[in-house]
């Protein structure tokens, strides 16, 4: 009997750093019953930023495609404190510190998932009824040596760092996760590869077939360099006010946004080739960078709330860098377009082609706006946009069909 539950393997895992045994996941998707798709998460801050919903937005994709999503809160393993990337040992959270994280979580991830499709599991369920014998035999399921394969155990044991006995214990209540739900695939980023593939290893020994495990990339923050944080200020958190979220939104560079599109848009991405050439054959980046916000300002703050955060963005603009009266420039352009720095010149913004293109490396040109950093760009027929550069030369360009 065919699969009720056939999706593209490459929709489903767009922007995924791997899937380990992919041919285990296309084996199971063509099967008849729904998978289970589980995702864990810390409760360690009251707030989700964008990056976190790179997973989320998986889930969803799954979902989508008829599978159910779980919903971990690791409010057992916050206790102990995921020491994944911690050179040093990480403090646990409180009870009330946990209770509230948890609560804020299961109310956010909902801007996202279908509730209807969402098991929302705790993992105080089973370990809460854990005993020291239990907890012991899990402990012998897994040796020093292989925790030490750890990239960050080994780094701290070679460099004389303490690591305390309970952070050996995170990856395997992690993987026993795995085994008391049951789960068909594990999703995380790509710096819990190893707790993953102790869940694969777990399950095994519990007679249960191995889930799948896909991993994500950590999303960059609005800096592009360093990855999303709230410590590091370059995050952009899903409870951030619309003006707020969209503004930061347009702070990302023209190419960054194509990262973002990937993932975090739910436009197939089909769509997103065809803006991405839509930008190569002239459209200005920042009118698809509105896009970008309108979608998830809409996601998280309702229907219209993009619109009126755009136009806000639009009018703080205007009002806070533009002069009242702007010149205003129609020019003829063939089918090729006109370069940047052609246009540049041609309102007489520079006196020179060279001079255009020095200002662009410069960071000094902007077009309504938003900096230029493509020497190469091209504006089509149809452009109207503010060519500005430095602070005080304007020109409202449009460009008409010669």
């Amino acid at each position: 009997m065919a699969s009720k539950f056939v999706s593209s393997i490459d929709e489903l895992t767009r922007g995924a750093a791997e899937v380990i045994q992919a041919e285990e996941l296309a084996e199971r998707l063509a099967g008849s019953n729904p998978l289970r798709v589980k995702v864990g998460f810390d409760p360690t801050a009251p707030d989700l930023h964008l990056g976190h919903t790179v997973i989320i937005n998986a889930m969803r994709r799954f979902q989508d495609a008829g599978h159910v999503a779980i919903f971990l809160i690791g409010d057992f393993t916050g206790m102990i404190g995921d020491p994944t990337g911690k050179n040093v040992t990480r403090k646990p959270l409180s009870d009330a510190d946990i209770r509230a994280n948890a609560q804020t979580y299961a109310d956010q991830v909902f801007k996202i998932l279908d509730r209807s499709a969402t098991e929302v599991r705790f993992n105080s369920e089973w370990f809460g009824e854990m005993s020291a014998a239990d907890m012991i035999r899990l402990a012998s399921k897994h040796t020093v040596a292989r925790m030490l394969e750890r990239d960050d155990f080994d780094k701290r044991y070679g460099s004389g760092q303490p690591i305390a006995i309970h952070e050996f214990l995170y990856p395997l209540v992690q993987g026993h996760d795995s085994v008391a739900l049951e789960a068909d695939i594990e999703m995380g980023g790509t710096d819990q590869t190893f707790n993953l593939l102790v869940g694969r290893q777990l399950q095994a020994q519990a007679g249960q077939k191995p889930q799948v495990i896909i991993t994500w990339p950590l999303l960059e923050g609005t800096d592009g360099v360093q990855k999303m944080s709230k410590s590091l200020g370059n995050y952009i958190g899903i409870t951030d006010p619309a003006d707020d979220m969209f503004g930061k939104l347009m702070s990302i560079s023209d190419d960054l946004m194509w990262r973002y599109f990937e993932l975090l848009s739910f436009r197939p991405s089909a769509d997103i080739e065809r803006l991405k050439q839509a930008v190569a054959d002239g459209r200005n980046p920042r009118d698809v960078k509105f896009e970008l916000g309108l979608e998830l300002v809409d996601r998280f703050h309702g229907q219209g709330a993009g619109a009126a955060a755009r136009d806000n963005f639009i009018a703080r603009f205007r009002q806070g860098e533009m002069p009242e009266d702007i010149p205003e420039k129609t020019l003829p352009v063939g089918p090729d377009g006109l370069g940047i720095a052609s246009a540049l010149t041609a309102c007489g913004l520079t006196a020179s082609n060279s001079e255009a293109f020095r200002m662009i490396k410069s960071g000094a040109v902007k077009i309504d706006g938003e900096r230029v950093e493509d020497r190469s760009l091209v504006l089509a027929a149809g452009f109207e946009g503010v060519l500005q550069v430095g602070k005080r030369k304007f020109m409202r360009l449009a460009l008409q069909s010669a």
